[in-house]
């Protein structure tokens, strides 16, 4: 799992770049099912990511599964070849890394059911302003 904190206000880039990783992260959580294939789950949120002008900075792939080792198949990403299917832990984590300014990453661990998908992770995904 993986949460943003910000020491002071955000800037309008911050906040903006944070919402759009929030809604690929929603809109890719809601497409999680058993059957799809994870390079269409991929696709969810870089297609956003590049809507939105950020696609050269989202350079990893969505997640991986989680399981007796921390990054195992399937992997979702670009170039992956798996589908999903009932029972498969997987992270979903688009990010958006500005060199030499900011990232913002928002990740959590899901389990593949035969309907969709279930949160594991619990945290508030708003952005944390300390």
């Amino acid at each position: 799992m993986t949460r943003n904190l910000l020491l002071g206000e955000p800037s309008k880039e911050q906040e903006n770049v944070y919402n759009i990783v929030k809604e690929a992260q929603q809109k890719s959580l809601e497409a999680v099912f058993a059957g799809k294939s994870v390079v269409d789950v991929d696709m969810t949120a870089r297609d956003i990511i590049k809507y939105y002008g950020y696609g050269e900075y989202f350079g990893h792939g969505l997640g991986h599964g989680v399981g007796l080792e921390i990054h195992e198949a399937p992997t979702l990403g670009p170039k992956g070849t798996e589908t999903l299917s009932p029972g498969m832990a997987v992270t979903i984590e688009p990010g958006i890394y500005l060199p030499g300014k900011f990232g913002v990453r928002i990740e959590d661990l899901v389990l593949v059911t035969e309907s969709g998908y279930e949160v594991l992770s619990s945290s508030n995904k708003d952005l944390i302003i300390i």
